[in-house]
């Protein structure tokens, strides 16, 4: 599948007789040998030229780069013995795939969807040419590290194309005007994280050496489209939330301040590829009154009073001044003429995570583990172990449901308290520190009031509780107190994402997993992922509790998401002094959590809420990950009717829905049964006490 003009680029620039020689060009060899020592090249590490594809092909699957005259001449022995083995078509083929290309990628089917983004098929002249030259030399003609010198070999590569009469002038005249324009946008690992996760996993089952250097291929479950969207919604979210919540405190470092001068200052970070959204520490050289210049090594930026704009800053001169080492975001590249499009950043403080599974089958679709993996590569999303908060309160009333509860089946929420195991009084409060007496389960849950909640636990038992959330995977040793029910333990993202995937589910919690299959260097598979099931809760609990879940998005806490327009459930979480906020949401098909947090466990400021933090990045990925995907509708999703309301209703005013006859060995005795019992009690009376 090799394009008939990629492969006369590659011969032009790197072998025109690799049909007829058997795997070495004597002839090409005596010519390069005479010319080096012309050049007074004598040392054989400084020799150039006479290396044949097969050589090159031998040297990257058998010698190594090592520049020793033993290695020549096994590259000789390997190239005469492939030549042997192979035909002609199988060795170019094998080159063509697994040559190394520069930035990590091999072959150049990967180098054409890197540096073009287009398949081999659409590839242009110009651009054949270019990937042939870049084989020289990978580092040297890189076209986004180098342009210059790339397309100086594209010139090279196609001038050489019109000599051996594979083009024609004209040809050739068009490819050396293409423009040049490389991507490179994969250079960013989207799922450092996630790859970590993988090489833990596969550490535990196999050698160093056969991870390291046996070639083995591994298969996960990530979704690259998923993980970009991510990423990219974990880090606008908390860029977001910095700005607005904290002051620009200034710049850190001024080498002019250090002794240092502008002209001679290299940072390290300026040899690395820049992309679009990446993070770069800039050096300011001049600030004007409507303009500043930042230095990147190769690059420049002008940026103007715009960019700083939410310091809060009035003037250009007031946020920077030359001499400044200030990060900032890169928006466009033009690798012509060396320019970026940047604006003012910084890291933000807080953490974040986000974790999206498949709900049928516990695939990892999409992982995100905190902002940055080279600053702290412990994984929020898999190994923190935060409070869940309000994000733990559908496990009561799933019990409820359990327990023959009806969805519409009125709770109280009223001023209660209670002594725990410790002699300590307990008075659950709500957030808005307000009462609305008697209200209907899926209106408590929806707007996430936490007295009916605990009064609920109590009259259930908070074991029961505690037992259900085990079932749903979430399996920890919890204290049988009743603030467990309002969130008071500690789980992970992956824990509660995978629990609430149970929900459009039919009550089946699909085991979640990341790697599919794990195969050698010959593909022969060493291990294969089977798929585990459990059945966490029936089908007609989960169907009701998709419906209370719906209401936290239609009516409730979650209302936020409803600008997607496409049906979802989910519930929203915070911690006391909002230490922890969350929000883990589901469509049909996916279900995805997210968290936000100091990793020291301080608060994230006065109004913070699940609600409007990590609800607003759980939307900008589910926005972006689904904008390709029609919406569907719940097909197992309990649907109320009239009469089945009413009867709740009904029932609602005979049946004791406080905890206050309910005793058990885990809790002490509550209060006087006449602060706890509605029976024969005037609503009115109820709500005063």
């Amino acid at each position: 599948e090799i394009p008939e003009r990629l492969k006369q680029a590659i011969l032009s620039a790197e072998d025109d007789n690799f049909f007829q020689h058997v795997g070495i060009d004597f002839r090409r060899f005596l010519i390069e040998m005479i010319r080096n020592v012309w050049r007074h090249q004598f040392h054989y590490s400084r020799w150039k030229g006479a290396s044949t594809l097969t050589m090159q092909l031998c040297k990257l699957r058998f010698t190594g780069p090592e520049k020793r005259v033993e290695r020549k001449i096994k590259d000789w022995l390997f190239a005469l013995e492939t030549e042997k083995t192979y035909s002609k078509e199988q060795i170019f083929t094998l080159y063509v795939n697994q040559i190394y290309m520069g930035h990590g990628i091999y072959g150049m089917a990967a180098a054409s969807d890197f540096y073009f983004k287009k398949s081999l098929e659409e590839l242009s002249i110009g651009e054949c040419a270019l990937l042939a030259g870049i084989l020289n030399v990978p580092g040297r003609y890189s076209p986004i590290r180098h342009p210059e010198r790339a397309l100086a070999r594209r010139a090279y590569t196609l001038r050489r194309m019109r000599e051996e009469g594979y083009i024609t002038t004209d040809e050739m005249s068009f490819g050396l005007q293409e423009t040049l324009l490389p991507k490179g946008d994969r250079l960013r690992e989207v799922a450092p994280y996630f790859v970590e996760w993988v090489r833990q996993a596969l550490e535990r089952d196999y050698a160093t050496e056969t991870i390291w250097e046996g070639g083995l291929r591994v298969q996960t479950t990530l979704d690259y489209g998923f993980q970009v969207a991510a990423r990219q919604a974990v880090e606008r979210g908390l860029k977001m939330y910095d700005k607005k919540q904290w002051p620009w405190e200034g710049v850190a470092r001024n080498i002019l301040d250090e002794g240092k001068s502008l002209e001679d200052y290299s940072d390290p970070s300026w040899s690395q590829v820049f992309t679009e959204g990446q993070m770069v520490q800039g050096l300011v050289t001049e600030v004007g009154t409507t303009s500043a210049t930042i230095h990147f090594g190769g690059f420049q930026a002008e940026i103007g009073q715009e960019a700083v704009e939410w310091t809060s800053t009035k003037t250009l001169k007031e946020a920077l001044k030359p001499g400044d080492l200030a990060l900032f975001q890169i928006g466009a590249i033009d690798p012509v003429s060396r320019t970026l499009e940047v604006e003012l950043d910084r890291i933000p403080a807080a953490q974040a995570a986000l974790l999206a599974l498949d709900n049928k089958t516990g695939a990892i679709l999409a992982m995100v583990g905190g902002f940055d993996f080279n600053s702290s590569k412990f994984n929020r999303a898999t190994q923190a172990l935060r409070q869940p908060g309000s994000i733990f309160k559908p496990f009561t009333y799933m019990v409820a449901l359990e327990e023959d509860r009806s969805p519409y089946e009125r709770v109280l929420d009223a001023p209660v308290s209670y002594i725990d195991s410790v002699e300590r009084l307990y008075e659950p409060k709500n957030s808005d520190n307000k009462f609305k007496g008697l209200i209907p389960m899926s209106q408590a849950l929806a707007e996430s009031r936490n007295v009916p909640t605990v009064r609920l636990a109590r009259a259930l038992g908070i074991r029961k509780v505690i037992e259900a959330a085990r079932r749903f995977g979430i399996d920890h040793q919890y204290a049988p107190e009743l603030a467990v029910a309002l969130g008071s333990g500690e789980t992970t993202l992956l824990e509660l994402a995978s629990a609430f995937s149970v929900f459009p589910n039919n009550g089946v919690r699909a085991i979640p997993y990341f790697i599919s299959r794990v195969e050698d260097y010959e593909g022969v598979t060493l291990d294969e992922h089977q798929m585990q099931f459990s059945q966490a809760t029936s089908p007609d609990i989960a169907s009701k509790m998709l419906y209370l879940l719906r209401q936290v998005v239609l009516r409730g806490t979650g209302r936020r998401a409803r600008v997607l327009e496409r049906p979802v459930g989910g519930k929203t979480g915070t911690t006391n002094e909002a230490t922890d906020v969350w929000f883990v949401g589901f469509t049909p098909d996916i279900t995805v959590g997210v968290w936000v947090g100091f990793d020291e466990k301080k608060s994230l400021g006065e109004k913070i809420y699940g609600a409007n933090l990590a609800l607003p990045i759980w939307i900008d990925f589910m926005g972006e990950a689904l904008k390709h995907v029609p919406p569907v509708d719940f097909a197992n999703i309990h649907r109320p009717t009239d009469q089945e309301i009413t009867l709740a209703e009904r029932e609602a005013a005979a049946r004791e829905i406080s905890a206050g006859l309910v005793k058990t060995e885990d809790i002490p005795p509550p209060p006087p049964p006449s602060e706890l019992s509605l029976i024969g009690q005037d609503l009115e009376d109820a709500i005063d006490r």
